[in-house]
């Protein structure tokens, strides 16, 4: 697969946290109750948006940066039987540094 978002986006893949299958309660939660993770892997980036000069400004973030990001940010899409965000790099809220 290769992909090359515009501007200012980037191709972000979701990554699973702890997946428990039981609330503290003991009630077990089906997948489709479960909240997506907001924790993911850029696995594309673009260029980076024009500003008023009429040159890019650099992204901060970089393939293979791991990143929180909001609960409804981006778009999803499915490429290749995958599934993954595309978003603004402004929706992304952090990046995380081990």
């Amino acid at each position: 697969m290769k992909i090359k978002p515009l501007h200012d986006r980037v191709v972000i893949e979701r990554l699973d946290e702890s997946t428990e299958q039981k609330s503290s309660g003991g009630i077990i939660i089906p997948d489709t109750a479960k909240e997506k993770p907001q924790r993911g892997r850029v696995v594309a980036v673009g260029d980076g948006a024009f500003n008023e000069q009429g040159s890019r400004n650099k992204l901060d973030v970089k393939v293979g940066n791991e990143v929180l990001f909001g609960k409804y940010a981006g778009n999803e899409v499915k490429i290749d039987g995958a599934e993954y965000l595309i978003m603004r790099e402004n929706e992304i809220l952090a990046i995380i540094e081990k």
